[in-house]
């Protein structure tokens, strides 16, 4: 790795606040937006229970960027990607509240998405180049702090921001914090030097394993906001998997490729990935029914559908305190396996959600909810990363990443298909006919997930019981 000069006193201070602008940008819009989908769909006369194109593209978006982000910035330099990133990421921000229809706010958010996509790892990668290994926990703990802010004050504020001003405001918010993110990385951050050589991009790779992404999400897409005919949806999804098959092949027989098969052959590696990829498809699509519910099925408002979604963060932030002390003392097997079974059953229970059932009684649902969702996210991402050598770790955790987005963005577009079938093309249902719908997909969608314990129960016998020495709490990709 190259050297780096060290810091003086005063950079050292500020650069991690430079970089936890960024995430907070990211992961702020990762959950201001879901609040806002019903209102914003009024005003583009669009069925408010197909607006999940806005969420999927920019989540496919940073999916298919955030492979060559690494390259990126070996190649362009660190602190022109990174001030790349924001910039693009806040013009994107006022494209979309500028935008005057669906379609338009659907192609600003992938230029959301491209920046997105770049400032989260690379600023990661500032703080790996720009401070010593004994400083890393300390500093990556604090810019991942705005993961926890972020989804806290989201959807409140989103709710907020609708209600007392209008749904452009939850873009043009991005603006001003996106300003001093610019002139604080023209200012503080330095030009760090890349680590090694610089080795030639798979081109070939990205494109087998982008298609794969990308067909098998528009298909999805297809069939559930679209409703397209399934044969071509069918077919499209039929040849992101023929994609796929072929990217394995591909990477097996040149010497660096986008993803090493050699990462597979870690068998806690294998299983967190494939856990990740299936137990998200259930949970990835909560932060964007569960808004639309409120307001399209109980007839809160957007403030109150904000404030009433707060309780799922705050168990979140329980459960972190929590999720290492119990995978050091009961292991990541038995964890996930009963934890994925807990965490089927919270969203098959959102199915008993109705306009009779107690508001303390859901806020009770929620905050629970919040406690398993956020134990299977930390359980999730550490067991994955867990095993892998020091050369295996940044592809690994890039990979780890991308399939975070994508079964997300894919969870999100089959929860729309689910609700699409139980609700039909039309908009003009009662409201009770939504909730029956909604209660219907929370009921699939918890079975998706809780199917997965089936890949949690391969993890390598006692792996996280036995805490080292010096125990310090993981460092994974948060949600």
């Amino acid at each position: 790795m190259a050297d780096n000069p060290a810091l003086d006193p005063k950079t050292a201070k500020i650069l991690p606040w430079v970089v936890a602008v960024a995430f907070f940008m990211q992961m702020l819009d990762g959950t201001i937006l879901n609040t806002a989908l019903p209102t914003m769909a009024k005003d583009l006369h669009t069925n408010p229970l197909q607006m999940q194109s806005v969420v999927i593209a920019y989540m496919l978006t940073v999916a298919l960027i955030i492979p060559a982000s690494g390259w990126l910035a070996d190649k362009f330099g660190i602190k022109r990607v990174f001030l790349f990133a924001i910039a693009l990421f806040t013009a994107g921000s006022l494209a979309c509240g500028l935008s005057p229809t669906l379609e338009v706010i659907v192609a600003c958010r992938i230029i959301q998405g491209i920046g997105g996509a770049l400032m989260v790892p690379v600023g990661r990668l500032v703080v790996l180049r720009a401070y010593p290994r004994e400083q890393l926990v300390t500093v990556l703990s604090f810019i991942t702090i705005p993961g926890l802010i972020g989804p806290l004050i989201g959807p409140t504020l989103g709710g907020f921001l609708v209600e007392y001003a209008s749904w452009h405001w939850i873009f043009f918010i991005n603006i001003p914090v996106g300003i001093i993110g610019i002139l604080s990385t023209m200012k503080y951050m330095p030009y760090l030097a890349r680590g090694g050589e610089l080795y030639p991009f798979d081109r070939i790779g990205f494109i087998l394993f982008s298609a794969f992404m990308l067909t098998i999400t528009l298909g999805l897409e297809g069939i559930g906001e679209l409703h397209l005919a399934y044969a071509p949806m069918v077919l499209l999804i039929v040849f992101g998997i023929v994609c796929l098959v072929g990217y394995v092949l591909y990477a097996r027989y040149i010497p660096r490729p986008l993803f090493s098969p050699d990462l597979f052959r870690v068998r806690n590696f294998s299983v967190g990935i494939l856990g990740n990829l299936f137990a998200r498809l259930g949970n990835g699509a909560m932060p964007f029914l569960t808004p639309l519910l409120l307001q399209i099925g109980l007839g809160y408002s957007p403030m109150n559908a904000g404030l009433s979604m707060v309780p799922m963060t705050i168990g979140a932030v329980i459960a972190k305190s929590a999720a290492t002390r119990l995978v050091n003392r009961f292991g990541y097997r038995l964890i996930l396996t009963i934890n994925t079974l807990l965490l089927g059953l919270m969203i098959a229970l959102f199915s008993t959600i109705s306009k009779e059932m107690n508001y303390g009684l859901m806020m009770v649902i929620f905050t629970v909810f919040g406690i398993i969702n956020s134990m299977q996210f930390t359980a999730m991402n550490t067991v994955t990363l867990v095993d892998l050598s020091d050369e295996q770790a940044s592809s690994g955790n890039s990979l780890l990443s991308v399939i975070m987005q994508l079964s997300m963005s894919m969870g999100v577009a089959i929860a729309a298909a689910i609700l699409g079938e139980f609700t039909g093309a039309s908009s003009l249902l009662q409201a009770r006919d939504v909730i029956a719908a909604f209660a219907k997909t929370y009921l699939c969608l918890g079975f998706l997930a809780a199917i997965s314990t089936v890949i949690f129960i391969h993890i390598r016998p006692g792996s996280g019981k036995v805490p080292p020495k010096n125990p310090q709490p993981p460092v994974s990709a948060d949600h």
